[in-house]
């Protein structure tokens, strides 16, 4: 089709500017519209279609209407030239309407909605009366179909209540047949709940006169068994005393003749070794004395009063402590955390011990005393897994029991006679083991003889 001229006036605007709708177009005249346009638009090319419509070019008719009927009812009222191209397809698709309209005789037969969406296309004289006159038909149309549509729907609805009122009066003899058919039934469950709760209580009542009589059972059974169970644990504890108290005697007849043994013989060796020490001392001639011997007098080369004197130590001279372990079958007891806490109270008690244990070790060595070290258990949190050195017999005291106490055990443990030398800076410790007849010596004393070693 050959393009008109841009600048020329398209056929039915003057036209369209002496008429026009005072109100919007009816809703299914616009639909009819939008099927014409949407169904004449395949017809033209894109360069025939406004800029804003050509983007639909290949939608189906139906997608055209559904998507661009706005677009397109736009454009047909603000683009003649698009109306014009329309109203030329619609010419040749319907060209009786088309030339019925156009010589102002729009046929009787025809749908008011094709006339009216066919005159709002084509725009003839008079179009604006068609279209309202259309709209007001359709209107009346659809009014007459909603009455009509009314009409049926009410008769339906008469219909469905008169059928639910026969159905609701059949239900409710029957709901009321039921009911009473319950109602005996309920009554009957009633008479049969009430002679089950009856059976009930009597056999609660029942149940709670055995319980009683079990527990009066179990009590009286509870009561035999722990007379029985006191009377065994009476009879295991008296068995276990005489078999206590057996054993007793028989260690007591075992041990007593050794142990007696052990003391007199460490004594006799005391005793011995003091003989030969004092000998050694007084620097006794081995030949029998003479009763020239026994003349007072000086001798050259003999120490005099005054230089027996002179020998004296300091109480904390380590001299002093070499001395007492020098004494025969001397037995050394250290009062062990209270020398670590004297000499270097702060390392941590595990090094503390293996410090002074590793000193004795040596100084058992060199004297050969018998040494022993007591700790007090009290400060351990757990079992000490520890290797006693060379020479050195390592105690801890046991749970309620002090250092202090097991010091004292060991002195009074020794035979009267035996040389017991206790270090320990505690006056009470000092005085305890001094009344039992053992020397008691500062700490700083064994520390200095130690920092010697």
């Amino acid at each position: 089709m050959e393009q008109p001229d841009s600048g020329a006036e398209p056929a039915g605007a003057a036209g369209d500017a002496a008429e026009a709708l005072d109100r919007p177009l009816p809703e299914g005249v616009r639909r009819r519209v939008v099927a014409l346009v949407s169904d004449a638009f395949g017809g033209l090319t894109v360069a025939e279609l406004p800029a804003q419509l050509r983007q639909y070019a290949r939608f189906t008719p139906s997608r055209r209407a559904k998507f661009a009927g706005n677009a397109m009812a736009a454009a047909l009222e603000s683009d003649p030239v698009f109306r014009q191209r329309i109203a030329e397809r619609l010419t040749q698709a319907q060209p009786e309407l088309c030339g019925a309209l156009t010589a102002g005789s729009p046929p009787a037969a025809a749908d008011p909605l094709d006339v009216a969406a066919a005159a709002y296309v084509l725009r003839p004289t008079g179009w604006v009366k068609l279209v309202a006159a259309a709209g007001e038909e359709a209107q009346r149309a659809d009014a007459e179909r909603a009455d009509e549509a009314g009409r049926r729907e009410l008769e339906r609805l008469r219909e469905e209540l008169v059928e639910a009122r026969g159905l609701t009066k059949s239900e409710t003899e029957r709901l009321r047949t039921e009911l009473e058919t319950v109602r005996k039934e309920s009554e009957s469950l009633r008479r049969k709940l009430r002679s089950a709760q009856s059976d009930v209580k009597r056999g609660e009542a029942a149940l709670r006169r055995v319980n009683a009589e079990i527990d009066t059972i179990r009590s009286e059974a509870a009561a035999q068994v722990s007379a029985a169970e006191s009377e065994s644990r009476r009879l295991k504890a008296r068995l276990g005393e005489a078999e206590a108290a057996v054993e007793a005697g028989r260690r007591a007849a075992r041990e007593g003749r050794s142990v007696e043994d052990m003391r007199l013989r460490l004594l006799l060796d005391t005793v011995l070794e003091s003989a030969q020490g004092l000998r050694r001392e007084l620097a006794l001639p081995p030949a029998s004395v003479h009763p020239a011997d026994t003349v007072d007098a000086v001798e050259p080369g003999r120490m005099s009063p005054k230089d027996i004197a002179a020998r004296a130590l300091s109480e904390t001279d380590p001299a002093l402590l070499d001395q007492l372990l020098a004494l025969p079958q001397a037995h050394l007891v250290v009062d062990g955390y209270n020398v670590t806490k004297t000499g270097y109270p702060t390392m941590p008690l595990e090094k503390q011990r293996l410090r002074l244990l590793g000193g004795l070790s040596m100084l058992a060595a060199q004297t050969g005393a018998e040494i022993t070290c007591v700790f007090d258990g009290a400060e351990l949190a757990a079992p000490v897994l520890l290797a006693p050195p060379r020479g050195v017999r390592v105690l801890f005291s046991k749970p309620g029991v002090t250092a202090d106490e097991l010091i004292r055990q060991l002195v009074r443990a020794e035979p009267p006679g035996r040389p017991v030398v206790v270090v320990s800076t505690d006056r009470e410790v000092a005085d305890g083991v001094a009344k039992a007849g053992a020397r008691p010596v500062a700490s700083v004393l064994l520390l200095k003889r130690l920092s010697r070693v």
